[in-house]
């Protein structure tokens, strides 16, 4: 007889998820059970307290109100354990090899082309620089010690350079030093750069880049960071 097909992997439901990120973000922020039941009384005292103020004052108008209140602060809870989420799993994988490319693939939206995978990397020391090209150009992320990375940061410059002439390259690094950029704040420095090619220009230069980019399946490249291993996954 032939083998069964193995059964396709049901994905977590809406509450476990839930579950899940709250149980996550409390490792970061011990006192966020306190912080999200004080955000939904107050948006229900809130909501009781614009039943009592409109006219005419009669339960059912303040119980509806108070119900109002409550969705909305389920609401702003949910959305505060999301950031608060974020921002616990940065701290988690500061300093951890393949984080900034974690942060280029996952943050940079559908204006960015990006990939988790480094464009080039030391195999012996493991620093790694990563690329992400979009309207503001092309972004070279150095992640590793600064003074060890100016050879590969330098070469990756010069290749961009070679077949996007005139598009600007901006070089960042990864770290806490002075002239760094913290893991935190890095989609937030990308996203802000001024927008100085257009689309079709974008992708020209990203079809040239990768028409003469080196294949590195043969180095020991880091794999990147597994999102699963180090937050919840998101409701949906």
């Amino acid at each position: 007889m032939a083998a069964r097909s193995p059964e396709p992997e049901k994905r977590p439901g809406f509450f476990k998820q839930i579950s899940s990120l709250f149980r996550f973000t409390r490792e970061a922020y011990r006192w966020l059970p306190w912080l999200l039941i004080g955000i939904v009384l107050v948006a229900v005292g809130v909501g009781v307290l614009i039943g009592f103020l409109i006219p005419p004052l009669v339960w059912w108008s303040v119980l509806l109100w108070g119900i109002t209140g409550l969705m909305a602060g389920i609401l702003a809870a949910l959305m505060t354990m999301t950031r608060l989420s974020t921002k616990a799993m940065y701290r988690k994988i500061d300093g951890m090899p393949g984080a900034a490319g974690h942060v280029l693939s996952t943050s940079l939206g559908r204006n960015w082309q990006t990939s988790d995978m480094p464009v080039a990397v030391n195999p012996k020391t493991q620093e790694a620089v990563y690329r992400a090209v979009g309207r503001g150009g092309v972004v070279l992320v150095g992640e590793g010690a600064r003074g060890r990375l100016t050879r590969l940061v330098n070469e990756e410059r010069q290749k961009v350079q070679r077949v996007a002439q005139g598009v600007p390259v901006t070089v960042l690094y990864l770290g806490h030093g002075e002239g760094d950029v913290k893991i935190d704040d890095l989609s937030k420095t990308i996203k802000a750069l001024p927008k100085k090619i257009d689309k079709s220009t974008m992708a020209a230069v990203i079809r040239r880049i990768d028409s003469v980019s080196q294949s590195l399946s043969s180095l020991p490249i880091p794999k990147g960071i597994d999102p699963t291993k180090v937050r919840a996954q998101r409701p949906r």
